[in-house]
């Protein structure tokens, strides 16, 4: 017979307390949780509960036997109840019986606290306002955890709190994985670039997996747009920075996972050095120009890396091995295009599911890679459609592409030179007013859509749309030009372009609106 249950109607006290009466109990003790009309300063009306009934029986179950176990009670009982309750009506019953009263009080409290802490039921209040809120049921002292300790100690002086202790067991059952397996995963060091679409499930599979430290470079604020696909974060973290968030939710999900995060980009000055720290890399980002910093990184430091990119309903996977005679970026693609070539989510849209999917393809391929699996489609890149559910794995002839320019050692060398010597490229300004005092001319490199409904906080000088710079260069012959966009991508790889024609004070915005609204 089940000693928990969930109810939909009120409890019936006479039955439960009926059930309780043994003739060796020489104690009785009950517990009653109601429903009161404020919660944290705010006038509640009603309160609803819902649960994961399966789960919450079987947990619950065992949360009442381990009272009975750990107190020496004669019976216990608990019921929860869902739905919707009014003010006044009892949302939980717990009664204990047992020879003595003293071990009637502790099975009670203990069932009360581990049920709030451990079960999936959810509370969600209604206020006198008309608007509702799901609250959490976790917020209690455990008296249990402290018992034998001198209560008039502080609290602080209370706490005894066992480290944590992952359970691999799930993983380890794989004959892949096994105790050696998973010793190699906990030993080894992955950097992960972008804690967004990609990168929340790459981020959350690895340390659940054990992997033993995790890098995470992002310089991105998290915006409400976001969250229907960056899942990892909820609404109280809007304008928190990425890499800061993450690190929280890695500590909460595996403590047992060391952290290294980067808030700033890595650059051509660095990237190289902070790869060379780590056993694999993860690139997560949607920035073309992240990921062929990110190729030409790992071929020079003989890295592994694993990159992925989306487009709606699409993507697209590919292993870099970072090894002689296999393929790299520039391989398949030697110039960085255009970023108005390749979209972003931004402009194009995304169905949240769609980088959840392909970063859950990233974090297989990389727990591959650490385990030493096979990796079949090492020399192909692969395009996933979730329209049609298919995959196909392109080949990669390494004997093409880098190898008629002197190899990817060689190609990546020379990339990486060339990106150093852009280095003063990207400025950060808070305003545009600032830029305008510096002797900076501005000029808008957004499609004429973007400025219509987003105008720019000075005025022009010019607007050249991005895909329009490389033939306009020769009007940037004179001045200063400071070129801005959205995110700063666009008005980069049109400095860039316009370096290459000799254009030689020309600069980018760092971060683009994007930076300054955040800065303002």
């Amino acid at each position: 017979m089940s000693h928990f249950e969930l109810s939909a109607v009120p409890v019936d006290l006479a039955a439960q307390r009926e059930r309780l009466r043994h003739a060796s109990s020489g104690g009785y003790c009950a517990f009653e949780g109601w429903v009161r009309n404020s919660n944290e300063g705010r006038e509640v009306d009603g309160l609803s509960y819902e649960a994961y009934a399966e789960l919450a029986m079987v947990e619950g179950d065992r949360i009442v036997a381990e009272a009975i176990e750990r107190y020496g009670v004669t019976d216990a009982r608990c019921v929860h109840r869902t739905g919707d309750l009014k003010i006044g009506d009892m949302a939980v019953w717990v009664g204990a019986s047992a020879p003595h009263r003293d071990e009637a009080f502790r099975a009670c409290r203990y069932i009360i606290d581990e049920i709030k802490h451990r079960l999936p039921i959810w509370k969600k209040e209604h206020y006198v306002t008309g608007e509702s809120d799901w609250v959490a049921c976790t917020h209690v002292y455990r008296e249990h955890e402290h018992e034998g300790h001198h209560h008039h100690h502080d609290h602080q002086h209370h706490a005894h709190v066992e480290p944590f202790v992952p359970d691999y067991s799930r993983q380890m059952r794989l004959r892949e994985v096994g105790e050696a397996g998973q010793a190699k995963l906990s030993a080894s060091r992955v950097l992960v670039i972008g804690a967004g679409g990609l990168g929340c499930p790459v981020i959350s599979y690895l340390a659940g997996a054990g992997v033993g430290t995790l890098g995470i470079v992002d310089g991105d604020r998290l915006d409400a747009s976001n969250l229907h696909r960056q899942t990892m974060y909820d609404a109280r973290d809007i304008g928190g920075y990425k890499a800061e968030l993450a690190s929280r939710r890695v500590a909460a999900l595996n403590p047992t996972v060391q952290v290294q995060a980067w808030k700033e980009p890595l650059n051509a000055g660095n990237a190289v050095e902070v790869f060379r720290q780590f056993d694999l890399v993860v690139e997560c980002t949607d920035d073309m120009r992240s990921r062929y910093l990110s190729s030409d990184a790992a071929v020079l430091s003989g890295t592994p890396l694993i990159l992925a990119s989306i487009y709606q309903y699409e993507g697209q996977l590919q292993f870099i091995a970072a090894r002689p005679g296999m393929p790299c970026l520039r391989c398949l693609w030697p110039q960085e295009p255009a970023p108005e070539a390749v979209g972003s989510c931004v402009l194009n849209g995304v169905l949240g599911p769609v980088p959840g999917v392909l970063g859950a393809m990233q974090a297989t391929e990389a727990l591959k890679v650490l385990l030493g699996l096979p990796q079949p489609n090492a020399h192909a890149l692969s395009l996933v459609n979730l329209i049609d559910l298919t995959i196909q794995h392109l080949p990669i002839d390494a004997a093409h592409g880098c190898a008629e320019r002197g190899g990817c050692i060689e190609v990546a060398r020379q990339a990486l030179a060339r990106s150093i010597e852009e280095d003063d490229i990207d400025l950060v300004f808070d305003r545009l007013e600032d830029a305008v005092a510096a002797g900076y001319l501005v000029v808008d490199v957004r499609e004429a859509e973007e400025l219509a409904t987003d105008p720019m906080p000075v005025m022009a000088v010019l607007h050249v749309p991005s895909a329009q710079v490389g033939e306009r260069a020769v009007e940037f012959a004179e001045g200063r030009y400071l070129l801005v966009c959205a995110s700063g991508r666009r008005s980069g790889h049109a400095a860039r372009l316009l370096r290459g024609e000799g254009m030689r004070s020309v600069y980018s915005l760092t971060g683009g609106l994007n930076a300054l609204r955040v800065a303002g």
